[in-house]
């Protein structure tokens, strides 16, 4: 078969599948909650009875050990699952709203309909719940979809896949794996709504596709997100807490800390506790971390040959390694990195590092600390270790993140009562729980009138009316 030929059967089933649940939408619209419910089961079902094959998948695509899939793959997917269950009938009632004076006689509220066709682009760090979160999301908001895992991946993709084709009918949810040619066919079609989770530079690509269409567009992306570390924290949970956010999925987690900001009066005690730690969790028997089975390895060779070079470049500028720095290319492995000495001038400060290598600077104030945040884009994530209450609201009122965690590292995604999302380059829109059936739901504002007129508003306008409309509004 010729490539011609491929690329036109791939958009002759694109369409095929697009159509059928185009089709099928106002019927999908109409289902209740429990029988939205019955198919969130069916997922939360199949995902329990073949955990070994998730965690199995995962590990043959980048040597994720098993404990890091459940906590960072199945935990926050379950608590999703079982929060969404629990609430659904409640989300999909009707929002009542107050009424203004001037509206008397009438009674308005909100109502939560599905958007319709709507599209997952899910990404290879956390492959299976950043694919099947925002899809549980979709069904609970009565929407069809399809969805697109990723390619690099591909063991997991088609577990993915594999699960999909078992539980649904395409006209309902079907699964598309591929590369970039597949995304780039998808986003041609007339989809209501898109969900990504990716970088920034892909995420203005999808949000020039949905411009076509007029398409929503949650878009969940990343961004260097600092970790402030001031005199007042506590030395020890500091390091650790950091250490496992930055190095857990070998550094390839949207979330994790990108660059620490560390308070020069402690960063000697903060560099010898953050050292212990990384011993203790990858080397506590002193054979090398590359012999661990509770380090993952990069994706691929492409993110491996990326990360080296601005581990190269930082290195060639006059950054120093203050420990890790040991590579494999054979294995995809980068040692757990620590680079102090760094500058703007470097592609580690300018870049998403997404991998193993954190630049550690120091600060002498608070000012100088959020002057170094703020010269960048809005990070997706904002960590402080802070004891001082006061330190702390400096900080939140003179900087803009999308979520800030206060003394702990990347926990939040876990919280399905708070949104999760980005700000500006970070992302836009919100998940989890709730906000996650917002973003796949429109707000439908409907008003009926019980009693009264507003005849006095028609022309045309008496001296009466013109009174009676000046009375209204100085009391509004």
């Amino acid at each position: 078969m010729t490539a011609s030929h491929s690329k036109t059967d791939l958009r002759d089933e694109l369409q095929r599948v697009f159509d059928a649940q185009r089709q099928y939408a106002p019927e999908m619209a109409l289902t209740t909650a429990d029988q939205r419910i019955e198919r969130i089961r069916r997922i939360q079902t199949w995902v329990t009875s073949h955990e070994a094959d998730i965690e199995q998948a995962m590990y043959a695509d980048f040597r994720k050990p098993a404990a890091e899939v459940i906590i960072g793959e199945l935990l926050a997917l379950h608590s999703e699952i079982k929060h969404t269950i629990r609430q659904l009938k409640k989300w999909m009632q009707p929002q009542q709203v107050p009424t203004p004076l001037v509206l008397t006689g009438t009674k308005s509220y909100i109502r939560y309909e599905p958007k319709g066709n709507v599209l997952i682009l899910a990404p290879w760090n956390y492959p299976f719940i950043l694919t099947i979160k925002p899809l549980v999301s979709a069904i609970a908001a009565g929407n069809v979809a399809i969805a697109k895992p990723s390619e690099l991946t591909p063991h997991t993709s088609g577990l993915i896949k594999r699960m999909i084709t078992e539980l649904f009918p395409d006209k309902e949810v079907a699964i598309f794996e591929g590369d970039a040619n597949v995304a780039q066919a998808l986003l041609e079609l007339p989809f209501n709504h898109i969900f990504f989770t990716g970088s920034p530079a892909v995420g203005r690509l999808v949000m020039t596709a949905a411009a076509k269409h007029l398409a929503s567009v949650t878009l969940e992306l990343g961004g260097k997100s600092p970790a402030i570390v001031d005199a007042s924290a506590t030395i020890q949970s500091a390091a650790a807490q950091l250490a496992w956010g930055k190095f857990i999925n070998n550094g390839q987690t949207c979330i994790a800390p990108d660059y620490l900001l560390v308070h020069e009066s402690v960063k000697q005690p903060f560099m010898q506790a953050f050292r212990d730690r990384l011993t203790a969790m990858y080397n506590p028997n002193g054979q090398s971390v590359a012999t661990s089975e509770h380090y993952a390895r990069i994706v691929n060779s492409r993110h491996f040959e990326r990360i080296h070079a601005l581990l190269d470049d930082a290195v060639a500028k006059g950054a120093t390694v203050a420990f890790g720095g040991t590579t494999d290319a054979s294995q995809n492995f980068i040692e757990p990195t620590v680079l102090e000495g760094v500058t703007d001038k470097m592609s580690v400060m300018q870049e998403e590092i997404f991998g193993p290598v954190l630049p550690v600077l120091t600060f002498s104030t608070l000012d100088d600390a959020i002057r170094i945040i703020n010269q960048r884009e809005k990070p997706l994530a904002l960590y402080i270790q802070s004891r001082n209450r006061q330190s702390t609201q400096y900080i939140l009122d003179r900087t803009s993140a999308g979520n800030t965690v206060v003394n702990d590292t990347m926990i939040h995604f876990g919280n399905v009562e708070l949104p999760f999302g980005g700000v500006n380059n970070s992302g836009l829109g919100k998940s989890n729980g709730f906000f996650s059936f917002q973003e796949f739901s429109n707000q439908r504002g409907i008003m009926h009138r019980d009693f009264g007129v507003t005849k006095f508003l028609y022309p045309p306008y008496s001296e009466k009316a013109k009174k009676l409309v000046k009375f209204i509004l100085k009391y509004l």
